[in-house]
């Protein structure tokens, strides 16, 4: 298991991981359609997508806290 000391880095990871995915998939159909060769292509744009969307990730979420902190309140 790995220790809960890690989670800052791993929820980034793995919800970036899902957003490029399905991101990715949809641009590039939207793009290309279901031309010969949309399966790689998928998976390069992908690749490029995530490796954005990580460290924009990991650097974005402690902003968007302290955004939502100053308009949210404990109940």
């Amino acid at each position: 298991m790995i220790p809960a000391r890690y989670t800052p880095v791993l929820v980034p990871l793995v919800m970036t991981f899902f957003m490029a995915f399905f991101v990715s998939l949809f641009l590039t159909l939207n793009s290309v359609g279901l031309a010969e060769g949309v399966f790689g292509l998928w998976m390069s744009n992908w690749m490029l997508a995530w490796g954005f969307a990580f460290p924009a990730a990991v650097f974005a979420l402690p902003l968007a806290r302290r955004i939502v902190g100053r308009f949210t309140r404990d109940a």
